[in-house]
């Protein structure tokens, strides 16, 4: 079995208070994916899950890396500068195609398995789905570009590509902005454009809290209303801005004065059992702030220190209410996607890349 390539993708939290589908933060917990090709067929794509959904999650073609990746070749395979292309499908295979490696590789499907570590939790809003999104646009790409080295996104200036594509498939890019860029991202998409711009801040601590109540993102969306007063709007564009500065100069005392939302969060917060006494908690225990992660369950608290007690404050607010839950306290991170081939790790996107356009 000869692992292609691995990639490295982080937990995501986004909102951030009243960022609503605008702004995410990269954060210090991975999930890995490794794509093999097997030297010989099997029943069809195969997946391993290893760790956080290991007995939840398909091990087939059903499993969004694989949905991903599958059809993203077959929408590469129409380019027809693409279709010139025919390599082997794998180097121990001598099966060849007029009509490309998309074409070829499609066909035998079933010589690929991917191998997932994971360590970010399922429905917990913090960007799970985008992580394996992200991971089969990454494979496809790679298998599409014969790719040969760790950097080949930035080198074939693939990364815009890659970030409009994972946006229109998760719907929106306030996750997958920076999980694929890393830090804080705002971003803004508007039919098939989307801008993410990266805004560097210092390193911090957060403590996130996951109760295990199952709350999926489209079901936390259908919650929302579909119209806002102008007052509402003009509440969240204000106080968006000013948790930017915040966390960009890392202000504490601003984040606690500017984290409010009148958009998504009076809404969500009051069907997951425990959360509002959990942000309470978190509040009494020394944490600034308190949102929700995305669009939930999990919880994101910002702290200057006492992080422990902060996570374990939430925790046993949870349990009152008959909830179990786990918490992690995890750095802030600048680094998103890495990309390993061969013995060589490079990031998706170099760290000096301030914003992105997907067209």
């Amino acid at each position: 079995m000869a692992r292609l390539i691995s990639v490295r993708i982080p937990a995501t939290s986004a909102n951030l208070g009243p960022g609503f589908d605008s702004m995410g933060l990269a954060l210090d917990l991975w999930n890995t994916f490794e794509l093999h090709l097997d030297e010989t067929e099997h029943n069809g794509p195969l997946v391993e899950v290893h760790g956080e959904g290991a007995d939840m999650l398909p091990t087939d073609a059903s499993h969004l890396v694989i949905q991903t990746l599958l059809e993203e070749l077959e929408r590469l395979d129409e380019e027809p500068e693409r279709r010139r292309r025919a390599p082997p499908v794998s180097p121990s295979t001598n099966h060849r195609t007029a009509h490309g490696f998309q074409s070829a590789l499609l066909r035998r499907r079933s010589l690929i398995r991917i191998v997932c570590t994971n360590h970010v939790p399922c429905a917990s809003g913090l960007g799970s789905s985008s992580t394996a999104v992200l991971a089969g646009l990454i494979f496809a790409y790679a298998l599409a570009e014969q790719a040969q080295q760790a950097d080949f996104l930035e080198q074939a200036g693939l990364i815009d590509r890659v970030l409009h594509r994972a946006a229109q498939i998760e719907g929106h890019g306030d996750n997958v902005g920076p999980a694929l860029l890393g830090g804080l991202i705002a971003v803004s998409s508007q039919g098939d454009s989307v801008i993410a711009q990266r805004i560097p801040i210092p390193p911090m601590q957060v403590v996130v809290c996951v109760p295990t109540v199952n709350l999926l993102t489209r079901e936390a969306r259908a919650m929302l209303p579909t119209q806002l007063s102008r007052a509402d709007a003009v509440f969240n564009i204000g106080r968006a801005l000013l948790i930017v500065d915040a966390l960009r100069t890392g202000n504490i005392e601003l984040l606690a004065q500017a984290m409010g939302d009148r958009i998504h969060e009076p809404y969500r917060l009051p069907v997951i059992p425990g959360a509002l006494d959990a942000k309470r908690a978190a509040l009494e225990h020394g944490a600034a702030a308190v949102c929700l992660s995305g669009a939930g369950p999990g919880l994101l608290a910002f702290a200057r220190g006492r992080h422990e007690q902060i996570g374990r404050a939430m925790q046993q607010a949870f349990a009152a209410a008959g909830v179990v839950a786990r918490y992690w306290t995890l750095d802030t991170t600048d680094r998103g996607a890495q990309i390993e081939m061969g013995n060589v790790v490079a990031q998706a996107a170099s760290i000096s890349t301030c914003s992105k356009t997907g067209q």
